[in-house]
């Protein structure tokens, strides 16, 4: 008999302790759900020993760690801001990733008020303060001097308007390993098109809960470059971007594809540069999204909706 009841008080202080323990937990930091489905089945996700944010949804596989290098930039209230692939032998990078959701879309922050500010790159380049990577090595990264007098427009990747939840926030974007050499007619037209609908499906009511985006430039292949700035800049042929979306339990993803002209096309219809990320992955050589399980993955790549992306 008094086995019996010690076995029973046992299992009722166990029964205790697991009930605290998970009233406890509630309280706790959990991990977001939108970083959890590349957690299982998944065969082509990203080793996260030498970069541990690269196991986040919006990081492409990584090409090599022998020449390539990845820099996250972050900020203390947001956290991660964005983060790019950069090739230290071209002084270029291969793309910028990063998230778009409810906290980092505030708007505390206007690209006119620089003029109002005392950081020096701000007062040097007219108020915008395009400036050097302070993360890489002066030997691998780019400078001013490499765009000036060039015919070439300093092209955001993240663009400074995604980034408007802090001065920090966009200070950053304006870092030089976010940026690539574009035509003038490119980057005021197609290209802010497309960033612009970025931001429309961002701001749409009910699309999203996390929208996970990877841009840039073709710098890998010979016949993807167009050519090179009098200071040895690749110029990108083509210029991509890559969306994957989540709403509640439910993914879809779509890409970019556009050649990097020096003509006005904003009168163009978005629908046609659109690709699936499958036909995206075969175009760039760039495996998006591959810490998604690779059940989810294989199905939102392989085809696109472009009613459910509002672009017909």
């Amino acid at each position: 008999m008094k086995k019996f009841r010690l076995s029973l008080i046992v299992l009722a202080a166990a029964f205790t302790f697991a009930a605290c323990e998970n009233a406890d937990d509630d309280k706790l930091p959990k991990k977001p759900a939108t970083e959890e489905a590349g957690d299982i089945g998944n065969t082509n996700k990203n080793s996260t020993t030498a970069y541990p944010d690269a196991g986040r949804l919006e990081f492409p596989k990584l090409k090599d760690y022998a020449n390539n290098v990845v820099v996250v930039h972050s900020t203390e209230k947001y956290g991660i801001n964005f983060s790019i692939e950069w090739d230290k032998k071209k002084r270029a990078q291969r793309w910028t990733c990063y998230q778009m959701y409810d906290a980092n879309s505030t708007k505390n922050w206007n690209r006119s008020n620089w003029e109002y500010t005392d950081n020096p790159w701000a007062q040097l380049n007219q108020y915008d303060p395009f400036q050097p990577d302070p993360k890489l090595d002066e030997s691998i990264r780019t400078n001013l001097e490499d765009y000036r007098r060039s015919g070439y427009d300093r092209g955001h990747i993240c663009a400074s308007a995604d980034r408007l939840n802090s001065m920090e926030a966009n200070e950053q974007t304006f870092y030089l390993s976010n940026i690539q050499p574009q035509k003038n007619k490119f980057n005021a037209g197609i290209w802010a098109k497309m960033e612009n609908q970025l931001r429309t499906w961002n701001t749409t009511k009910n699309f999203r809960e996390t929208l996970y985006v990877c841009k840039g430039g073709t710098i890998d292949n010979a016949s993807q470059i167009q050519g090179y700035t009098s200071s040895g800049l690749v110029v990108p042929r083509y210029f991509f971007m890559a969306f994957l979306c989540k709403n509640g339990s439910t993914y879809k993803a779509l890409g970019f594809w556009v050649e990097h002209l020096d003509e006005n096309h904003t009168g163009d219809a978005l629908k046609q540069y659109a690709v699936s990320i499958d036909e995206l992955e075969s175009k760039t050589g760039i495996d998006f999204f591959c810490n998604l399980a690779d059940d989810i993955e294989n199905q939102v790549e392989k085809n696109i909706s472009l009613s459910d992306w509002k672009l017909q």
